[in-house]
């Protein structure tokens, strides 16, 4: 029998070359980016979490002598994401003067304050005085020159602008003159009669 010449073993591989590192670093960072572009990091309802991060505690809020803006969102919620950078603006503008507190719908922590509130739809903004006083409500999104103006108002003491879907709150507990009407017999005349 002869033998067979034994096949020499291949030549050790050199580790990866400079191009192939460079190749394999830009490769990892584009998929870095891609993931984070998918969780939602560079979409504008990051704003809208890092705002609901830093807002205050609502009864804080209420107590702390300044005026207050409730938003009421939710993180799935379209219009919320499209208004939350001109939210975080008005926040960071107005950090010193407002306080902005952000309530999520889908925390049930919440439950008793959408049920106050009449939360039926977002964004849903609750508008307060310096003194923690209701004043308005604001129903839909907002473009961030309406939102300056609610600010305004807030901030002033002035009325609310008269825009579609806000609405001023009324004072219930004021006293007011008691003028209750009577028909031709002296007796009062319930709503529903419609004497």
């Amino acid at each position: 029998m002869s033998a067979t010449p034994a096949t020499p073993p291949p030549p050790p591989s050199p580790g990866l070359g400079r191009r192939e590192r460079m190749l394999l670093a830009a490769v990892a960072a584009a998929l870095a980016v891609l993931l984070l572009w998918l969780r939602g990091g560079l979409h504008p309802e990051a704003s809208l979490e890092a705002l609901a991060r830093r807002s205050p505690d609502f009864a804080t809020a209420l107590n702390d002598g300044r005026p207050t803006v409730v938003e009421f969102y939710a993180d799935w919620c379209e219009a919320c994401r499209a208004m939350a950078p001109a939210m975080d603006t008005l926040e960071r503008q107005h950090r010193a003067d407002l306080d902005v507190v952000l309530l999520n719908v889908d925390n049930p922590r919440w439950q008793g304050e959408i049920e106050r509130f009449e939360v039926n739809g977002i964004p849903h903004l609750e508008l307060f005085d310096a003194s923690g006083q209701p004043v308005g409500r604001s129903l839909g999104a907002r473009r961030p020159e309406e939102l300056e103006a609610l600010t305004n108002a807030l901030l002033t003491g002035t009325p609310l602008p008269a825009l579609a879907g806000v609405g001023a709150i009324s004072d219930l507990s004021a006293p007011t003159p008691a003028t209750t009407p009577t028909a031709p017999s002296g007796a009062p005349i319930a709503p529903r009669s419609h004497g």
